[in-house]
């Protein structure tokens, strides 16, 4: 936790957090549609509008005029005009980074529900990942999308932090401890190929200017730290996820359309994929290892 009095996730700094806390829910739930019309030139209007609902947001809500003929080439132009360059080349990867998530079988030997039809609980991309490879950037861009379902929850991670520190700040401060939550080691094969990792759920960046969230939402091999006030702060944030409030948006991407995010916490609903294979629901998805703003 940062100990720098004068910014608002510092628990000590009631003032900042009021500030910040007032200007963070002034600004309308979900932002603009920002509309890139040349995919491998964004223009410098295009390009300061994606600045400013990443900061503002933590995501941007953008779209294609006409969807590109290579959407890996696009988006990596896209990430590349934020300064997202350090991309996260997980095991399902493509050689450019990329992952294309559709139904299919995976490279590995364990089942993994992004692969899949069913629906996907509400999670930080990478709480799996080391500490010192969190991920604080991610991408979705919808290049088909299902003919039934998929839909998209969207929360900015900071809406969260607002909600439990207002309710109670205690809550904030134990999911702040470097072992409030652990994710077990990955096994395949009986060869560990990643080991347990603990680490808190928030955190703070650049100086206690910037929030950083790693959270899953999954009830099987998530091991939350054994105390009251950590396992209230989970049983709360379950409770917001099914709950009405205003800031969580649902929304079903289209063809052409993305959302590019400082690691928003976000769901998928199950979907029905078409009967032609041509037609299969295909998202591509990045990530990335630094922040957008």
């Amino acid at each position: 936790m940062s100990d720098n009095p004068y910014h608002p996730f510092n628990l000590a700094s009631s003032e900042s957090y009021a500030i910040w806390r007032e200007r963070k829910l002034s600004q309308p739930t979900m932002p603009e549609l920002i509309t890139i019309k040349q995919p491998l030139d964004i223009s410098s209007d295009e390009h300061q509008s994606l600045l400013r609902s990443c900061a503002s947001h933590n995501f941007a809500h953008f779209c294609y005029k006409s969807p590109p003929k290579s959407p890996q080439t696009a988006l990596n132009h896209l990430a590349n005009s934020l300064d997202l360059t350090e991309i996260d080349a997980n095991l399902c990867a493509d050689e450019d980074g990329l992952t294309k998530i559709t139904v299919t079988q995976t490279a590995t030997s364990n089942v993994y529900i992004p692969y899949t039809n069913r629906p996907l609980g509400w999670h930080t991309d990478g709480y799996y990942n080391p500490i010192a490879r969190q991920i604080h950037a991610w991408l979705l861009y919808c290049d088909q999308p299902a003919i039934q379902g998929g839909i998209n929850g969207l929360l900015d991670h900071e809406i969260a932090y607002i909600r439990l520190r207002d309710e109670n700040p205690e809550w904030i401060r134990a999911l702040m401890k470097p072992n409030a939550f652990t994710i077990p080691p990955n096994i395949e094969g009986g060869k560990e190929i990643r080991g347990a990792e603990s680490g808190p759920v928030f955190s703070v960046l650049n100086g206690g200017t910037q929030l950083h969230m790693r959270y899953s939402a999954r009830q099987r091999n998530i091991i939350w730290k054994d105390d009251k006030a950590t396992l209230d702060a989970a049983a709360f944030l379950l409770d917001l996820f099914s709950s009405k409030d205003d800031h969580i948006l649902h929304h079903g991407l289209t063809k052409g359309e993305g959302i590019i995010s400082n690691n928003i916490l976000h769901n998928r609903s199950a979907f029905t994929d078409a009967e032609d294979p041509a037609l299969k629901r295909m998202i591509y998805r990045a990530r990335y290892y630094n922040r957008i703003i």
